[in-house]
């Protein structure tokens, strides 16, 4: 049997297959036990409540799924008393997901939410900044490190920033998350969009713009991973359009120590599961010993120097 564990920063991980934030939910575990999985992520959660965008929030395309949900939460509260429990029973490390609408905001919320059985704060940074006329964080290299500079000095737990694909700077972003202290990235939350349908002329979403995700989107966040890989030194963990193992096996190529599934949960509740198997079966019919073997082999035609050796 291969070594499937894989270091994100301070932490280990049974298995590099983790949920991406708003696909996974307490109610998977009456579908398999959520302790094969490498770590949890909760939905993204903010400090107030939120009701939510306007229906229709979903809509499906080809290859692809558009949605503008818009971070319904019961509170920072809420979370802390009845969530953060529940998996108290599991070893796999609990990694939260949180949104504010200011750098100020942030910190705050990152220090309450900064209790025992708390692994690591995702931050999604690819959240509206109200502070620069509602531009992501994560779309200028200037207040992503204001961002995570203001959450690095109220917590002591390990941060992940998850980045956005809605911008020309990756690199810039990536290294400007690690300057001010991150300890991993995850590349990336979805991209936005929108949909007409061409018969009734209506937009498909109710708040008209949302974010695709899903196999169209792979591409795309595949190319931010190898960037952000090759130009930081902290974790990559890929995110976008995984389904099947060989998505799982080019991210670990690409330069990703972890992945996230998202979309592809929606359609067969049992696909990060079956991941796990599948990998293990995959090292094992390579010839590898470890999931550390893949990382960052990456190629060009041709060439021998892999990207495990370029950096």
């Amino acid at each position: 049997m291969a070594d499937l564990s894989t270091r994100v920063g301070a932490l280990t991980l049974k298995n590099p297959i983790m949920p991406a934030s708003g696909t996974f939910s307490e109610e998977l575990a009456d579908v398999f036990d959520l302790d094969c999985l490498g770590a949890h992520v909760t939905k993204t959660i903010t400090r107030e409540r939120r009701s939510g965008n306007p229906v229709p929030r979903v809509c499906e395309l080809n290859g692809a799924m558009l949605n503008s949900i818009g971070i319904p939460s019961k509170g920072a509260g809420w979370f802390v008393k009845n969530t953060i429990p529940f998996y108290a029973d599991y070893d796999a490390p609990l990694v939260i997901s949180i949104s504010a609408s200011t750098a100020d905001d942030f910190a705050r919320f990152a220090e309450e939410v900064s209790v025992p059985g708390v692994a690591a704060i995702e931050v999604n940074i690819s959240c509206p900044n109200i502070e620069d006329h509602g531009k992501a964080f994560a779309m200028r290299p200037g207040s992503t490190e204001d961002v995570i500079r203001k959450i690095r000095s109220a917590t002591d737990v390990p941060i992940w920033a998850k980045l956005s694909p809605n911008t020309g700077e990756v690199v810039e972003v990536a290294q400007a998350s690690e300057t001010a202290g991150a300890d991993a990235l995850v590349t990336a939350n979805t991209m936005l969009a929108m949909a007409i349908d061409s018969r009734s002329g209506e937009i498909r979403l109710g708040n008209v713009m949302g974010g695709l995700s899903g196999p169209a989107l792979k591409p795309i966040t595949l190319r931010m991973t190898y960037q952000c890989a090759k130009a930081v030194a902290i974790p990559v963990i890929g995110c976008g359009g995984i389904s099947t193992i060989d998505d799982v096996i080019e991210y670990l190529m690409a330069g990703a120590r972890a992945v996230q599934v998202g979309t592809a949960t929606f359609i067969s509740p049992n696909t990060m599961p079956r991941l796990v198997g599948e990998l293990d079966a995959t090292l094992a019919a390579r010839g590898l010993a470890s999931v550390e073997a893949l990382i960052g082999t990456a190629r060009l035609s041709g060439e021998t120097t892999t990207l495990a050796e370029y950096t």
